[in-house]
């Protein structure tokens, strides 16, 4: 079955290996660097680079439009024949957020809140980046229930960094 793989930038060689992914969405601040792991080609990796913000904060880039249709859009190229691996810095709350906009964006018949519990229980810490969820939920058409959704299921137990996790897809 098709997944996601959910985890920070600690442990994204070693994740990689482990579910032998072909593919990679990385989110950092723009001065942070990451590797591309092993067997990841150029092509498949694709890195936004932005801040953990949901308000704007002068010098810092915060979540845009751009950004979340560039993941729909690298999503959606997925072959679904490996994992797709999604990870951040501490693997909280771009990750998760990359990770609950593009399994609706490939699974158009999901619900939202379904989803949200699912990433809850999979990951404890999970709290999806809010300005990512709502511009998401915006392009998707998904008429403010993914917004309500990650609210209900709330900020996530505190965490150094996320463990990671996977997030079965259709």
């Amino acid at each position: 079955m098709p997944h996601l793989v959910v985890c920070p930038l600690s442990r994204l060689e070693k994740t990689a290996s482990e579910h032998d992914v072909r593919d990679v969405i990385t989110l950092l601040s723009p001065d942070m660097q990451a590797e591309r792991p092993a067997g990841v080609p150029p092509d498949r990796h694709l890195r936004l680079s932005l801040h953990d913000i949901s308000a704007e904060i002068s010098g810092m880039e915060r979540p845009a439009a751009d950004h979340v249709s560039g993941m729909i859009d690298f999503a959606r190229s997925w072959t679904r024949q490996k994992p797709l691996l999604i990870h951040c810095w501490m693997g909280i709350s771009r990750s998760t957020a990359a990770a609950y906009v593009c399994a609706l964006s490939l699974n158009p018949d999901l619900d939202e809140m379904e989803l949200a519990l699912a990433l809850r229980r999979r990951s404890p810490s999970a709290t999806p980046n809010a300005r990512l969820v709502a511009l998401a939920d915006e392009i998707l058409g998904r008429e403010g229930r993914m917004n309500a959704a990650i609210k209900r299921i709330g900020r996530g137990r505190n965490a150094r960094e996320g463990a990671p996790f996977v997030l079965p897809i259709k």
